[in-house]
């Protein structure tokens, strides 16, 4: 079963799980931009740390067979930071052109303050000024208003619901979104948010159309695994390999193809995989012979 992960912090991670990643099944992952624990205090950090997921990790990632790509934006965490928002809004224009970026995100809001709602609108903006979709972070906390209000935001914007991606949802959210025309993103958590059996009666009951899954793995206790693990336990449950694969290949691939910078049948192919190469003059084997590792 091929997998398209599309929410997957690999900044966080090591090499060792893009290479479990791979021998999952997944062959493309996507890496939206967020908060790294602790607010940075300067812009400078911002522009490092988006050089990063258009640079080395893109190269780490290929060198173990899998396509990465990355959605920009501010997160809605630092949106209420005066030190950066406003300086990372001047600087997201020239990543939002680059290869490999499909897309807006993470932004939305976590606190669901005016503060996070003026930087979600200004990044609603710009994907609509680069033709990006965006991919939407809803709060943690009284998700359902959350969602709601930012649905209503979108609506206020009048930006097309096709071109959204409302992510972290849950069995309460799903009602809501359900008739939308938006795309609902589904983060399988070991402990919180959706685990393998809830999604698995989650899809029994409202099929796979416009539903994503993701593993949304970061710095905390996550798991890169999820997706292939809640693969296993659709098809446990009988679920066909048809909707399994439109479930976790065709349905995120249609949302980031609306970006005109996916070539799925390039996709379909493994990276290339020279362990010589080096990315600015580094590679990942910190002084191995590259014929054995």
């Amino acid at each position: 079963m091929r997998i398209f992960e599309p929410h997957a912090h690999m900044f966080s991670r090591v090499t060792d799980d893009y290479e479990r990643m791979a021998l999952s099944g997944i062959r493309v992952v996507l890496e939206p931009a967020f908060w790294l624990g602790q607010n940075r205090t300067s812009v400078g950090t911002f522009i490092d740390y988006f050089d990063t997921l258009i640079g080395w990790e893109r190269f780490r990632s290929e060198q173990n067979g899998i396509w990465h790509l990355s959605t920009m934006g501010l997160n809605p965490r630092e949106a209420n930071d005066d030190r950066v928002n406003d300086a990372v809004l001047e600087v997201l224009p020239r990543y939002l052109e680059k290869d490999g970026v499909v897309g807006v995100g993470e932004i939305g809001l976590d606190d669901q303050t005016a503060k996070e709602e003026k930087f979600f609108l200004a990044q609603l903006e710009l994907a609509r000024v680069h033709d990006l979709p965006v991919l939407v972070h809803t709060p943690h906390r009284d998700k359902k208003r959350g969602f709601e209000r930012c649905i209503d935001l979108i609506r206020d914007a009048g930006f097309p619901m096709e071109r959204v991606l409302l992510d972290h949802g849950n069995e309460e959210t799903i009602r809501v979104t359900r008739d939308l025309g938006c795309v609902s993103g589904f983060s399988i958590y070991p402990n919180t948010k959706m685990d393998p059996p809830r999604m698995v009666r989650l899809v029994q009951e409202y099929g796979v159309e416009g539903i994503v899954i993701n593993g949304a793995c970061d710095w905390g206790v996550s798991d890169p695994l999820s997706v292939p693990k809640t693969v296993l336990r659709l098809e446990g449950a009988g679920i066909s390999d048809a909707d399994i694969e439109r479930l976790v290949w065709r349905n995120p691939i249609d949302f980031f193809a609306q970006s005109g910078r996916i070539d799925e049948t390039a996709l379909l192919q493994r990276p290339r995989q020279d362990r010589a190469e080096t990315f600015d003059g580094n590679s990942m084997l910190r002084g191995q012979d590259p014929a054995t590792a």
